[in-house]
């Protein structure tokens, strides 16, 4: 297999980056792997329940990127991995694995994606995905309530604590490294067709 394409997609808490990850994978369908930075949250399983729920998980120090990198350049010399599966619910990495296969593209999907300067140089093509701050916040209500099982304060209390400030801090100003910046996310539906133009001449 040729080196595969490596697409960064990053952007703020609920910006669209999944919506776009989606599209591209419908387009591409076996030829694309997704890794979720998320999934590679480092393992507290040594704190309590509660413990691991006051930890700051928009900062740097809590991924384990080391691991990532090492999973990206495994995929880039035709190697499988098992990447981690990791339940939001339990603020705990779980003990299975998913096996991933290389593939021509691989996506790597999350917010501080651009934070780190030996993760972004792996990544061919930088997408940030741009949404405003107030649309965020309420997708973000919306899914952790319905799908992370999270209170509505919970969710809030959160926000305000640790996710706006670790925006402003880190996700915004990694905006700079992006090579496209998409507003509106996945309902962009121009800035998405460039994206897959742009794959596909990669190709």
């Amino acid at each position: 297999m040729h080196r595969p394409l490596i697409i960064g997609i990053a952007g703020g808490t609920a910006s669209g980056k999944t919506s776009i990850a989606n599209s591209i994978q419908e387009e591409f369908k076996s030829k694309l792997t997704v890794l979720r930075h998320d999934n590679y949250y480092k393992n507290f399983s040594n704190l309590d329940f509660d413990e691991r729920a006051k930890l700051n998980y928009d900062h740097p120090n809590t991924y384990e990127t080391s691991l990532l990198i090492q999973h990206i350049k495994a995929l880039k010399n035709n190697i499988p991995i098992e990447t981690p599966i990791y339940s939001f619910e339990e603020h705990l990495r779980t003990k299975r694995t998913k096996k991933l296969l290389p593939t021509p593209i691989i996506i790597v999907e999350g917010i501080l994606i651009f934070e780190n300067r030996e993760l972004r140089d792996l990544l061919d093509i930088k997408i940030f995905v741009d949404t405003d701050a107030d649309i965020r916040i309420l997708r973000r209500i919306e899914r952790d309530i319905k799908q992370r099982g999270r209170s509505l304060d919970s969710v809030i209390n959160q926000y305000k604590a640790t996710v706006r400030p670790m925006h402003i801090e880190f996700v915004e100003p990694s905006k700079r490294f992006a090579d496209i910046i998409i507003p509106r996310g996945g309902n962009n539906v121009v800035g998405i067709e460039m994206i897959l133009a742009r794959i596909r001449s990669n190709l």
